[in-house]
């Protein structure tokens, strides 16, 4: 039996790219690529250095800016405008304060003090980066650094200090002398950081009965303290009351001196204007003297009376029976 013969079946059309299409989407993929890697932004905080190759091309500021693709130039952003804090002898977890949330590390705050005590001395240290070029290439470990040259300071500072003196008085001073001496430090190694402050935070003994003494002798520092400003403030309102009163004491008594050398000055005209007459007119003047004298004896001004005795003490005789005038 004859087979019969099939007729063959048509061949499938299969939907194939074109090369040419292909090669437009990898040249439109790359060059949008190159297009997004030529523009970079820089926040407002910020400055970007621009590297060429591995080595310093340039810095520019915030914005929208461009570099050359393919890794031909690299950029990195540096926070300029931000104040960075480093914190000493602990580390917050849940805050930014050492009451709460916080983790000790006493290898930082542990110190010993001049007189030989040991003190737990936590701080913080804010700085900004001012120089981003320096701040990239003249020092490798950058945190590393900055760390090291405080603890290194402020453990010469509390060491030449008693541990009193540390706790109470010179506070403010180490704070000031840390901060000077750690900007000379930074500007020695061209770290291009500007320290904005030192701060201390907790300075207490090592935990226990030393503790407890040494929070004793701070309230007695502070009560003094408050005695001293109590006793000053009454020396504030009492001195100024007294010192008007010494015043007014002191011109009293150069008016009532003023008035008895005047009155001195008058009597002194007075005996040298009647020594003159009496120089002229030696029996004249000394008849008129002896009755002005008798005539103040015989008329007392002040309401007395006046008894003529004879020279044997036998008769007396009130002046007011001679007719004499008393007032």
């Amino acid at each position: 039996m004859d087979t019969m013969q099939q007729p063959p079946r048509p061949a499938r059309k299969t939907n194939s790219i074109s090369p040419k299409l292909v090669v437009w989407i990898i040249v439109a993929i790359v060059l949008v690529m190159l297009v997004l890697s030529s523009f970079f932004v820089v926040d407002q905080t910020e400055q970007s250095v621009v590297l060429r190759l591995g080595k310093y091309n340039r810095t520019v500021g915030p914005g929208l800016q461009t570099k050359i693709p393919l890794g031909i130039e690299s950029s990195y952003n540096v926070p300029t405008q931000v104040v960075q804090t480093m914190t000493f002898g602990y580390r917050a977890n849940a805050s930014n304060t050492p009451l709460f949330g916080s983790s000790d590390y006493p290898n930082e705050s542990l110190m010993l003090t001049g007189d030989l005590n040991i003190i737990d001395v936590e701080w913080i240290v804010q700085y900004k980066i001012e120089d981003p070029v320096k701040w990239m290439f003249n020092v490798e470990s950058r945190e590393t650094t900055i760390r090291d040259i405080s603890q290194s300071v402020m453990n010469q500072l509390v060491g030449d200090l008693p541990i009193l003196s540390v706790m109470t008085s010179e506070r403010t001073s180490i704070e000031v002398i840390a901060q000077e001496k750690t900007q000379t430090i930074f500007d020695n190694y061209n770290l291009g950081v500007r320290v904005v402050t030192v701060k201390l935070q907790n300075i207490v003994p090592p935990v226990g009965e030393v503790q407890d003494a040494f929070e004793d002798v701070n309230k007695a520092i502070q009560d003094m303290n408050r005695l001293i400003n109590e006793g000053k403030q009454n020396y504030n309102k009492v001195i100024p009351s007294a010192t008007g009163e010494a015043n007014k004491l002191i011109q009293i008594a150069q008016g009532y001196a003023a008035e008895r050398v005047n009155q001195a000055s008058g009597d002194v005209a007075r005996f040298n204007s009647v020594r003159e007459v009496y120089e002229q007119s030696k029996d004249i003047t000394r008849t008129r003297l002896y009755i002005e004298a008798m005539e103040a004896i015989v008329n007392p001004t002040e309401g007395g009376s006046v008894t003529l005795v004879d020279k044997n003490l036998k008769n007396y005789l009130p002046l007011q029976m001679l007719g004499g005038n008393t007032k």
